[in-house]
């Protein structure tokens, strides 16, 4: 009787201690290094390092160094047309927070299950995404009060809005800035989220459908296969499209505190 496969589509999310660990306490709270961690540390430093290689200013740059620069020539003009000259000052965080997100779900792409490393995608969880979010949050309530001070309050109240509908367009409004957050984070965790569960899925679809004989790997494992290929390269499409929307909408809403549209 064939084996079937031993998948679990949701262990691949499991934060777990790493050895020698798990037992790390301080006032009761675990403060183990976990799988999670150590990929964000991996992503830090590969993003520290290919930034740092492209940072050379040579007079006739080479491929890394113009990667580099055309990441960074890309968040400028978004910064540019969503927040205008002031932009420019966010830059480092935007782009920071981009490149950081996009390494994240690059890497947890990798196939390197097939020499028993396996990648973890922490933005497939909700609280990376949600603090990462936060962030971005702090950083709208800050320019926008110390900018504004209580004026920052008139971008609940759009202009032109009739005397008697303030009280409702205001908490209407200011309900859903406070949103904004967790849309901002759900997004991208959702995303990654669903794309690695579907991966998964299709795995036990492969592996099932070979154990099962001849017959059924031509009619389920094969397509399965196939079918898997082609998420991959969706996959590595949506990573960077959620990196770009994140830092897309981070600049949305300082755009808002910075001038109160």
């Amino acid at each position: 009787m064939a084996e079937q496969a031993k998948v679990d589509p949701m262990h691949q999310f499991s934060i777990e201690p790493l050895g020698g660990t798990a037992n790390w306490e301080i006032a009761g709270y675990n403060i183990a290094f976990t799988n999670s961690a150590l990929w964000m540390l991996i992503t830090a430093v590969v993003l520290t390092l290919f930034v740092a290689g492209g940072m050379k200013r040579q007079m006739v740059p080479g491929r890394w160094q113009m990667a580099v620069e055309t990441f960074t020539g890309f968040i400028d003009d978004m910064l540019q047309a969503n927040i205008g000259a002031e932009g420019r000052k966010y830059l480092p965080y935007v782009f920071t927070l981009f490149m950081f997100i996009l390494f994240a779900n690059l890497l947890g792409l990798l196939p390197l299950g097939v020499v028993g490393v396996h990648p973890f995608t922490f933005t497939s969880h909700f609280t990376v995404t949600g603090i990462l979010a936060i962030i971005s949050f702090a950083i709208v309530l800050i320019v926008g009060f110390k900018k504004h001070g209580l004026h920052f309050f008139s971008l609940f109240v759009p202009h032109g809005t009739p005397l008697p509908m303030i009280p409702l367009i205001f908490i209407i409004e200011l309900v859903s800035f406070l949103v904004r957050p967790f849309s901002l984070a759900l997004r991208l965790f959702v995303a990654m989220m669903a794309g690695h569960v579907l991966l998964e899925v299709l795995s036990s679809f492969v592996i099932d459908g070979t154990n099962a004989g001849p017959g059924f790997g031509v009619m389920v494992g094969i397509p399965s296969f196939v079918l898997m290929i082609a998420i991959c390269a969706l996959e590595l499409l949506v990573s960077a499209i959620q990196a770009y929307v994140f830092a897309l909408l981070t600049s949305l809403y300082i755009n808002d505190a910075e001038n109160l549209h």
